[in-house]
Order: C-alpha cells, then sequence, then structure tokens
C-alpha cells in the first residue's frame, strides 16, 4: 500500500489553488464594506463601487490598468482613514497587481500546463516584496483588532477574507509555498461564509465564493473528494448563481464578478453571455489592455474569427491609450485568429511578431517561433520552418514546445 500523499503537495490540489489564486485576485482588487458599520451591527454592505471619491477615483484608475494613479489614491485613502483594515486592503492589492503585470504574471498562458508548478519563476522586486508583506501584515493586524472586539463584525471578516485570499496569492504565486498558500485560501473561504451567515444579502462575498464553487465542482470525482478533506466542496451550478448575484448586485465585486463570470462562461462555451459582459467593461474601462485583449480572444473563441482579426488589430492601433500594453499577446493572439481562417501568410507574420517586442516572456516566444514554423511548413517554406524550429529550441531547450520543434525538424508540420 503506498503510503498517504498530503493533498497539498499532489500537482492536482496546487493547480486548483494557483487557478484559484489568479482567477479571484488577478482581476479584482480586495473590495470594501461600508465603513459606517457599528461594532454590533448586521447590515447589507454592498455599496455602491466607489461610493467615496478616493475609492471612486481609485478603482477607475486600477480597473483602467493605471496602477501607480490608483497607488497614489488609494494611499491617500489609508492617512485619511489609518485604522481601516479595507482601505490597507486597496493599496495591497494596487501594488501587489503592478508588480504581477510587471513580471508578466497576469498572462493566463503560462498557468495552463503543470510546468509551471515546478520550473516557472518570477523575478520580483525585493523592495516591492517586502512592500507587500508589510502591507498584509498591516491589513490582517487592523481587520484581527476589530474582531478581538466583535467576532461577529461583518467588515472586519470580510476584510480578513480579502486579505487572506491575497496572501495565498503572494505566497503561492511569487514563492510558491503551497501548505501556506492552501492555509490562507481555506481561511479566506471560511472568513467569506461567515460574513454571508451574518449578513445572507451580502453580494460581495458571493463573488469570492462563487469562484470557489464553480472551480471545485469543475473537478474530477476522485479529487473533489480530496478536497473535501480539507473541507473544500462546491458545485459548478452555486457557483454560477453567486457569480451573476454578485456581478448584478451593484456592489464593489461587480465589476470583478463580471469579469470572473465571462472566463467560467467562456468555458462552458457560453459565448454570447460573455462576449456581453466583457464587451461592456471595455466601454466603461476604455483604457484596459487586459479587457480589450480578453474581448479579442473571446471573438475568437465563439467562432467570430473575423471580428477577433479587426479587435486585435484595433489593440495594436490603439496602443498609445493604454498603460504598458504587452503587445506581443496581441501578436499571438491575431496570429492564432488569422490561421482560424486560413490566412497561413499574415498568421505567421503575426507570430513572427511576437519576437519584436521588447521583454518578450521565453515561453511565448517560443510557443510563437513553434506556430510560425508550423505555418511556413503548411505554405511549403521549409527552410523558414526550419529556422522557427531551431529558435523554438534555442530559447526553451528543456520544454515541450522545443520536443514538439525537434518532431518537426524530422517530419515537417500537417495540417
Amino acid at each position: 500500500m503506498k503510503p498517504y500523499r498530503s493533498l497539498a503537495a499532489t500537482g492536482a490540489l496546487r493547480r486548483l489553488i494557483l487557478i484559484a489564486f489568479i482567477v479571484i485576485n488577478l482581476v479584482a482588487p480586495a473590495c470594501a464594506l461600508k465603513r459606517s458599520l457599528a461594532k454590533k451591527e448586521v447590515l447589507s454592505t454592498a455599496p455602491k463601487l466607489g461610493s467615496d471619491p478616493l475609492s471612486q477615483s481609485g478603482f477607475d484608475h486600477f480597473y483602467n490598468m493605471e496602477y501607480d494613479k490608483a497607488i497614489h489614491d488609494f494611499e491617500l485613502d489609508v492617512q485619511q482613514h489609518p485604522q481601516d483594515p479595507l482601505a490597507a486592503n486597496h493599496l495591497l492589492t494596487a501594488v501587489l497587481f503592478k508588480e504581477l503585470y510587471r513580471i508578466g504574471a497576469m498572462d493566463t498562458e503560462i498557468y495552463a500546463n503543470d510546468s509551471f508548478l515546478s520550473v516557472r519563476q518570477f523575478s520580483v522586486d525585493p523592495k516591492v516584496r517586502q512592500r507587500i508583506r508589510d502591507l498584509t501584515d498591516r491589513a490582517l493586524a487592523l481587520s484581527e483588532q476589530r474582531l478581538q472586539a466583535n467576532p461577529n463584525d461583518v467588515l472586519a471578516l470580510y476584510a480578513r477574507g480579502s486579505t487572506r485570499a491575497t496572501r495565498a496569492m503572494t505566497v503561492g504565486v511569487m514563492d510558491k509555498s503551497w501548505f501556506a498558500a492552501l492555509r490562507n485560501a481555506i481561511g479566506a473561504r471560511h472568513d467569506e461564509e461567515r460574513v454571508l451567515e451574518l449578513d445572507p444579502g451580502n453580494t460581495d462575498a458571493k463573488m469570492a465564493l462563487g469562484t470557489h464553487c464553480y472551480i471545485l465542482g469543475s473537478l474530477s470525482w476522485a479529487v473533489k473528494v480530496a478536497a473535501s478533506v480539507v473541507g473544500l466542496t462546491g458545485s459548478k451550478e452555486k457557483g454560477l448563481q453567486y457569480l451573476y448575484e454578485a456581478a448584478n448586485g451593484g456592489g464593489e465585486t461587480s465589476v470583478d464578478a463580471k469579469i470572473v463570470l465571462s472566463l467560467f462562461l467562456r468555458r462552458e462555451q457560453r459565448y454570447p453571455e460573455a462576449i456581453n459582459l466583457i464587451g461592456g467593461l471595455t466601454r466603461d474601462y476604455p483604457r484596459s489592455f487586459l479587457l480589450a485583449l480578453e474581448y479579442a480572444n473571446l471573438l475568437n473563441a465563439a467562432g467570430h474569427g473575423p471580428e477577433a482579426i479587426a479587435a486585435f488589430r484595433t489593440i495594436l492601433a490603439k496602443n498609445g491609450q493604454y498603460q504598458e500594453p504587452k503587445l506581443e499577446q496581441v501578436g499571438w493572439g491575431l496570429g492564432e485568429a488569422l490561421r482560424g481562417q486560413n490566412q497561413f501568410q499574415q498568421a505567421a507574420a503575426a507570430y513572427d511578431s511576437v519576437g519584436r517586442f521588447a521583454r518578450v516572456e521565453p515561453d511565448l516566444l517560443a510557443r510563437a517561433n513553434l506556430a510560425a514554423g508550423e505555418m511556413y511548413d503548411v505554405m511549403q517554406k521549409r527552410d523558414l520552418a526550419v529556422q522557427r524550429y531551431r529558435l523554438v529550441i534555442a530559447v526553451s531547450g528543456d520544454s515541450s514546445h522545443a520536443d514538439q520543434a525537434r518532431k518537426y525538424l524530422k517530419r515537417p508540420y500537417r495540417q
């Protein structure tokens, strides 16, 4: 009989934890509740987004990916509310997201396989890492201080759950400390569940819980049983219901819920609903590069190739309106859309464009060169195809992309 393997050490649960972090944290700031809650009151706590001027400005900059401006506004908010754990959470999340975007950790393609779990390492600025730790500790301390005075303080429970989710993300993605990540993820869920027990009308708490429920409901039966051992259960239907309630609730997680919901609806191939959600958000936040990119990707996934091609090209034409856009991701997406329309020459050119941008992630560059080689093989331009396959091996010699390139060197790709 094989010895029992700790659930947190298995690839399946590590991926589960990681996906939950990415989905919950990469799209949403740690949101606030009403600051005016009395210590022993249980009230509906779903304020309108940006209900105070600094929050409104900070959130607008945040969702438009103008992180420096968002950080500035949230720093002012912390100065005005030094004892508020929610203000600390806003600042923490803006600082974290700025760094995650800088290091390329917000490209969901890199989480598509288990290689990330063992070899993917991000180069985090040590000063930023320390600031994230300090802000996390401060936010948790402020929440704990309130909970010591009143264990049923809804605001403090929600704030602590948000901070724990952010810490789980930080130690999971940046440090790959899976046990610590799991502890914080479970703690965050318990806090949000307690919020709903005390305040069933709280739609903000349903965003995180809906995400957890959907992800856990999507797992295989065996992994569901294993996850239940550590208190993690869920269903896809319940998860989508919670997310729709959060999205339509008008609270501060409304935007976050729409983004998460669109990702899950895409997975369920409910494309019209997802396109409608993201299309609306691109109009609300026109300076968000990632929202524009996701809209184009959704169009392509839904089979609207010509519209997707136009959307990708619009991003390239409007790149000046975005804050540090990663246009290499647009080049990749454009190549995929053109390939789907059998426009192989243009697809190859789009894939080749990826390598011309500065600071391209090696994995994306390898994927793009491999795809370009495939296009040249389809067009029977074998010399160009071989050049691309050799570039793949040079860039990532021990990757699955390089293994495939070696096969193509022996036998040309055929569609």
